[in-house]
């Protein structure tokens, strides 16, 4: 790999890492929001709803943006956006303001993941594989790090310092991208072609805007009546026209020739399906730890944002260690060994949390926390493999999209299940109702595992 390739490789990483390291710092900082703006945990939530609600929207459509407007220019544009946004949100006067900076600052950053790897893929031919390994720690190491910068920052300065972190990173990926990303060459591609309107009939529009329109619904009416303590018709009115876009959404998507998220494409192929179940079941499993562990060390166990950064640690390092090394085992021995090995160490994490006092030690929490990191790590490469054997070749493109909506959407549910169960505040009682519902989870994952484990010797033989 040439010194070009090597600049091209840094300026592109430090773009695509904004979106995992700011969706993962906000773990640590939601207990100082809740103090800073009054609010509730319910309310509170929504920085994390919002995050991927926007990201989960805006990927798939700058990827298709990029046809028409080229990627290097989409890459540029994500990280002028991502700078304004960091830099007006620590001046935000209201919570209100600041949920709109950071739906901006989701979508800013979204730009860079989208077109990022297709840079790296197009503009990098030799040892595209070692760059695109490179790409992936730059991802999972600011997902892994996140909270622990986080909490170094809030610790030393304040909240504010999570947004304003952003701001090196941003010029320094601008000014070495502006420099070492060679400009699109103008393609054959219809897109080039097609006019705003048709453009806009290309993304999907309609479905993009139904999705958005169901989600928030169905979270605004669920979280409000859990916030006020009962049912209104006002909830309801408004849960209403959440399922009623999501019903309108999947009409949409069955007709359309370009669907947002090809539903038609799941009924076609059973076993890529039960595979973005599991996986979305479990991101909800360790986002509803990631996210709500940082939270109960603060406001139960009054720990600072420093140490639930040191803490959160050896979450996110047992998992970015783990990866390579599932990497190989899953290359020898196929994926099930590894995801299996995965489900055994979620059951009995979410068993020892359920288990979990006030005055339980700390190394009792780190020892979760490993087990959980290292599960993570495993079905990070695992899920990834069987993917990649259940999707046939010539969707794969499709079938990787629709994986990566499976992640957004379990981490949007797991936001949703923290927020109904710990309400106003966080406490231990809900944090031990929290383990319980991660156990059963944890167990059907179990269970679906040495299913396929079982059945596996039995697939080998009929295909042989």
């Amino acid at each position: 790999m040439n010194d070009r390739s090597k600049w091209l490789l840094i300026s592109v990483g430090l773009g695509v890492l904004l979106n995992p390291l700011n969706s993962s710092m906000i773990a640590v900082a939601m207990a100082r929001l809740q103090h800073v703006y009054h609010l509730t945990f319910t309310e509170v939530s929504w920085i994390i709803f919002v995050f991927y609600l926007a990201s989960a929207v805006a990927q798939p459509v700058m990827g298709k943006a990029s046809d028409l407007f080229g990627r290097k220019k989409i890459f540029l544009t994500g990280l002028i956006i991502a700078f304004l946004a960091s830099l007006l949100a620590p001046l935000s006067p209201y919570f209100g303001v600041l949920l709109v900076l950071r739906i901006i600052q989701a979508i800013g950053t979204s730009m860079m993941v989208a077109v990022g790897m297709a840079i790296v893929r197009i503009h990098i031919t030799e040892k595209q594989a070692t760059a695109l390994s490179v790409m992936s720690i730059f991802l999972s190491g600011a997902a892994a790090l996140g909270p622990f910068i986080g909490g170094i920052l809030i610790h030393w300065w304040d909240w504010q310092a999570i947004f304003l972190v952003n701001i090196p990173l941003v010029v320094a990926s601008y000014l070495l991208a502006w420099r070492f990303i060679p400009i699109d060459q103008h393609p054959t591609s219809p897109a080039r072609k097609l006019s705003i309107r048709e453009w806009l009939v290309l993304i999907d529009t309609s479905g993009i805007v139904l999705f958005t329109v169901g989600l928030v619904g169905l979270l605004v009416g669920v979280l409000s009546a859990k916030s006020v303590g009962h049912i209104s018709i006002t909830n309801v009115i408004v849960g209403m026209i959440g399922l009623v876009s999501l019903s309108a959404f999947v009409r949409q998507e069955l007709r359309t020739q370009t669907p947002f998220i090809p539903l038609r494409t799941f009924a076609q192929y059973p076993a890529m399906t039960r595979v973005n179940i599991e996986f979305m079941l479990v991101n909800i499993l360790f986002y509803s730890l990631f996210f709500g562990l940082p939270s109960y060390l603060q406001m139960v166990r009054h720990i600072s944002e420093f140490h639930t950064g040191l803490l959160m640690l050896s979450l996110g390092l047992c998992s970015l260690v783990v990866s390579p090394l599932a990497g190989r085992w899953i290359d020898k021995s196929g994926p099930r060994p590894a995801l299996l090995l995965s489900a055994i160490l979620m059951t009995l994490g979410s068993i020892w949390i359920v288990t979990w006092q006030p005055t339980s030690p700390m190394i009792s929490v780190c020892l979760a926390l490993a087990a959980f990191g290292v599960s993570n790590g495993l079905n990070n490469v695992g899920m990834q493999a069987v993917l990649f054997q259940s999707s046939p070749k010539e969707i794969i493109g499709v079938a990787s999209g629709l994986f990566n909506t499976s992640r957004y959407l379990g981490t949007i549910l797991s936001s949703l299940l923290i927020s109904i169960i710990m309400g106003d505040t966080f406490s231990a009682g809900g944090l031990r109702i929290l383990g319980i519902i991660l156990t059963i989870i944890a167990a059907y994952l179990l269970w679906m595992n040495r299913k396929h484990q079982s059945s596996t010797p039995m697939e080998t033989s009929l295909n042989a």
